[in-house]
């Protein structure tokens, strides 16, 4: 049996020629540059492509009790036709309250979706964003 290969890997991809080619409306364009601007200033990490469609700030490496390993950007978005996929949320208390004062989204298993960024409270989102990295430094810390 073979090993599932990840697909979520950093790429060499231009993130500015991701935008062009993917982004199909100003709107989202507009916001996908607001969201590197902060998510960049919040992780002091530039932009860099994750597979074919994330674009991720700084990375981390995860290994499971199960013994599955990888690496992942500690937060990234993914301007996705319906909506803007934001992985910034950690599985705490904290982040749980903070979705309260987030504005308008819906929520996959660890992902918030937001149509555009008015829809949301961008004080909100970094908080969020932080409360992530602190979560993701703590459970996996960096070998390095």
């Amino acid at each position: 049996m073979s090993a599932k290969k990840i697909k979520t890997v950093e790429t060499e991809v231009s993130v500015a020629d991701f935008i062009g080619s993917f982004v199909d409306n100003a709107q989202k364009e507009a916001d996908s540059y607001r969201l590197i601007e902060l998510m960049s200033a919040w992780t002091g990490h530039p932009p860099k492509m994750w597979g074919p469609s994330i674009i991720g700030f700084g990375h981390y490496h995860y290994q499971y009790a199960s013994g599955h390993e990888g690496d992942m950007p500690v937060i990234a978005f993914s301007p996705r036709k319906a909506a803007i996929s934001l992985y910034v949320y950690a599985p705490t208390e904290e982040s749980k309250k903070l979705l309260e004062d987030l504005g308008n989204f819906t929520m996959g298993k660890s992902c918030i979706y937001v149509k555009k960024l008015a829809d949301i409270n961008l004080t909100t989102l970094e908080r969020l964003a932080k409360a992530s990295i602190a979560w993701i430094e703590a459970t996996y810390p960096s070998k390095t």
